[in-house]
């Protein structure tokens, strides 16, 4: 049996979410609301979803889990809120705007028992997740470096430039997670350097447009973090994992937005991709696909608030190390 599922906030991420799950054998159906009453109607017309008009309104509507896709300053009071109605939710990244904040909302899940989803969708990117099987299997041996790219090929609205909290809490954290989720360890300590040729926007709002941090695990583990809002070939998103026994790479499919110089080499030879929507669409539809499940009951959350809070721990690390110009270990930033 199927579960009926809500989405609040319809903006770009939320419709998007919304397409996907109307698209989902699992899901029966759907609720959807938005502080736009126009957008509202038109998300719910497009995708024969049920219309509120609050996210109170959509806790009373008989849904069996929530994704939470409005503005990062409402996420913690509408994930506190599906919890205390004892509903399953997903709330894309991030779970809250600080680290404090995180800690208590994680506290209010973890007491609550309900189940909660981050959305970190690389975990559920086929190669991705192919990374991880055999880092578990052993096939790689121990791991020496892992590196994960994330290059966009134009920068966001300067608006939302302004609220990000910065590279590395609004872009840096996907590859954060995914390197911590490939290790299977804790960062130890973090080191973080950037700098801005593009729009001085980016210098005016305490910003950079180009990043990279270094990530020692607890185990010895190597993380290398390359971030920029500039390159224009394309939305260049790369995994490199390196054992002494193996290496593995995901993200070098046709379509990687790089030019190959060697000679008598074809590869790659697609249309470079373009935005991260189309180019992890495979992995939205498993990542919602698990939420399903959930909120079915049938499995428990795959990317955990607890996750989330370890990831935000990294990002304010990184950036207390860009701004003073000197390592920093966790435990200085960990509450």
């Amino acid at each position: 049996m199927g579960v009926t599922i809500g989405v609040v906030g319809l903006g770009r991420i939320g419709a998007f979410h919304t397409e996907t799950l109307s698209t989902l054998p699992g899901v029966d159906g759907l609720v959807v609301t938005d502080e736009r009453p126009a957008v509202t109607e038109s998300v719910s017309a497009k995708f024969g979803a049920k219309a509120v008009d609050s996210a109170e309104a959509l806790l009373k509507s008989g849904v069996d889990g929530v994704v939470v896709a409005a503005a990062t300053p409402a996420h913690a009071a509408l994930v506190l809120a599906c919890v205390d109605a004892g509903i399953p939710v997903f709330c894309e990244k991030p779970l809250a705007a600080t680290p404090g904040e995180s800690l208590a909302v994680v506290q209010g899940i973890e007491s609550s028992g309900v189940q909660v989803q981050i959305g970190y969708n690389r975990r559920f990117a086929p190669a991705f997740a192919a990374a991880k099987v055999a880092v578990e299997s052993g096939d790689l041996g121990w791991l020496h470096t892992v590196r994960s790219t994330t290059l966009d090929p134009a920068p966001p609205p300067l608006d939302y430039v302004a609220v990000s909290g910065g590279i590395f809490r609004d872009c840096s954290v996907h590859d954060f997670d995914i390197v911590r989720w490939i290790v299977g360890h804790e960062v130890a300590e973090v080191y973080a350097a950037g700098s801005n040729q593009g729009d001085p926007k980016f210098t005016e709002y305490g910003d950079v447009d180009t990043a990279t941090t270094t990530l020692t695990f607890e185990n010895g583990t190597i993380g290398v973090v390359s971030n920029t809002r500039y390159n224009a070939r394309g939305y260049d998103c790369r995994l490199e994992v390196h054992g002494s026994a193996d290496a593995v790479v995901a993200g070098w499919d046709e379509q990687v937005p790089v030019r190959n110089l060697e000679a008598a080499t074809t590869f790659p030879g697609g249309t470079p991709h373009s935005f991260f929507m189309d180019r992890f669409t495979s992995a939205y539809q498993v990542e919602l696909g698990a939420f399903a499940d959930v909120a079915a009951g049938r499995i428990e959350s795959p990317c955990t608030a607890r996750d989330a809070l370890e990831v935000a721990y990294i990002a304010e690390a990184a950036t207390l190390s860009l701004q003073q110009h000197r390592p920093v270990r966790i435990d200085e930033v960990r509450l």
